[in-house]
């Protein structure tokens, strides 16, 4: 799997709000048996989320939201088959992590 694919999100229960997680997780370290994922939430209507800490993802054409501040290690062996890859938004994911990580 490589970074920045997108898999269906492996747990049922909260599949409905977060229907994908994707792989930040360096493709130098696929050895592990976990990989480092970011879910991808459908926009609730009212609720406003900070872009910088949840910048919008654009998956097979649907806006979501990286929750960066939820990124969470999944075993590999649940993530099945990549259903999309967004490398192309890879800056906007990298500047969310920061975000969690320095705050800015």
């Amino acid at each position: 799997m490589a970074q920045y694919d997108v898999f269906a999100n492996p747990s049922r229960s909260a599949a409905t709000g977060i229907p994908y997680v994707v792989v930040i997780q360096s493709d130098l370290l696929d050895a592990l048996s976990t990989r480092l994922t970011v879910p991808l939430a459908v926009p609730e209507g009212a609720t406003r989320v900070p872009h910088a800490l949840c910048p919008v993802i654009t998956v097979k054409g649907q806006r979501l939201h990286a929750l960066a501040h939820f990124a969470a290690p999944l075993p590999a062996r649940a993530l099945l088959q990549p259903i999309d890859n967004v490398a192309a938004q890879a800056r906007e994911l990298v500047s969310a992590i920061d975000a969690v990580l320095s705050g800015l």
